[in-house]
């Protein structure tokens, strides 16, 4: 199976292998279906919000904080504030 794209990991997670080809133990798919079963039920607070999220989650393992921090604002939305440059920069 081809484990490449943005849905290789929930590809990897419903056949129940690690991207090795090794097996997930059961414990661990149980608690993480759980888990995304509670996230799943959890009120939204706005797109907009949840897309900045993504993006600073995702880009910071493929921009530097001065071209994230730029390319947010260019977007329109606000820079990045402390506490993310000191979790994902730092």
């Amino acid at each position: 199976m081809d484990f490449s794209g943005p849905d290789a990991i929930d590809k990897a997670i419903e056949i129940g292998l690690d991207l090795d080809g090794s097996p997930i133990p059961m414990e661990m798919l149980n608690l993480y279906q759980e888990v995304m079963d509670k996230e799943g039920a959890r009120k939204r607070t706005g797109v907009k919000k949840s897309m900045r999220n993504r993006i600073v989650r995702t880009g910071a393992k493929h921009f530097d904080q001065e071209i994230l921090n730029q390319r947010l604002i260019d977007a329109g939305w606000e820079g990045l504030k402390p506490k993310e440059i000191e979790f994902f920069f730092e």
